[in-house]
C-alpha cells in the first residue's frame, strides 16, 4: 500500500447503521441473492448496540473512503474450551480490492481474538468465490473441507421448534 494511503479500521458506532446496511445488500448482490438482505436498521441496531449484542461489526475507511465492513460474533470449542470468532461478512467494495484491505481487516481480526484470548478465527466462503478462497490461502488459513454447514431457517426451523 502507498504510504500516502491512509486505511483506516474503526469499530462501527450507531450512526454508520445505514452505511453497514448499505454494504449487507452491495454484498448479497454479489452473492446473487439480493432479495435475501432482509434486515431492518432497527434489527441491525438492536443486534450490534443493544443491551446484549448480538454481533460487532466493523468500518474499513480507504483515503476517508468507505471501503470495507467486517462483522463478526463470538463462538466457542468445546474441544479448547476457548472463545472464538466467526467472521460472518467481509466485504470490500470493488475499487478497493486488492489494495491491501481485506488483509488489514483480517489481520484487525486476528488481532483482536489475541487480545481477547480467543483461539479461533473462522469463517466461510463460497465455493465459487475463488478470489476469496485464493485470498485466504494467502493468509496461510486452512479450509475445513472435511465439514459441511447445515442451516434451518422458515417452516422448517418453526416445526422443529414445535415439536419440543
Amino acid at each position: 500500500m502507498p504510504e500516502d494511503t491512509l486505511l483506516r479500521i474503526d469499530p462501527a458506532i450507531p450512526g454508520d447503521i445505514p452505511l453497514i446496511l448499505d454494504f449487507i445488500h452491495e454484498l448479497a448482490a454479489y452473492e446473487h441473492e439480493p432479495e435475501a438482505a432482509t434486515a431492518t436498521p432497527q434489527q441491525l441496531h438492536q443486534a450490534l448496540f443493544g443491551p446484549r449484542p448480538a454481533a460487532e461489526a466493523a468500518i474499513a475507511r480507504y483515503n476517508g473512503q468507505p471501503a470495507a465492513l467486517a462483522l463478526w460474533f463470538q463462538n466457542f470449542s468445546t474441544w479448547t474450551g476457548r472463545p472464538g470468532l466467526w467472521l460472518e461478512d467481509l466485504f470490500v467494495r470493488p475499487d478497493y480490492r486488492r489494495k491491501g484491505v481485506a488483509r488489514a481487516i483480517m489481520g484487525y481480526l486476528a488481532s483482536l481474538a489475541v487480545d481477547r484470548g480467543y483461539g479461533r478465527l473462522e469463517w466461510s466462503a463460497l465455493d465459487w468465490n475463488q478470489p476469496a478462497i485464493d485470498f485466504y490461502a494467502t493468509l496461510d488459513s486452512r479450509p475445513m473441507d472435511e465439514w459441511t454447514t447445515y442451516r434451518l431457517t422458515g417452516p422448517a426451523l418453526t416445526r422443529l421448534a414445535a415439536e419440543s
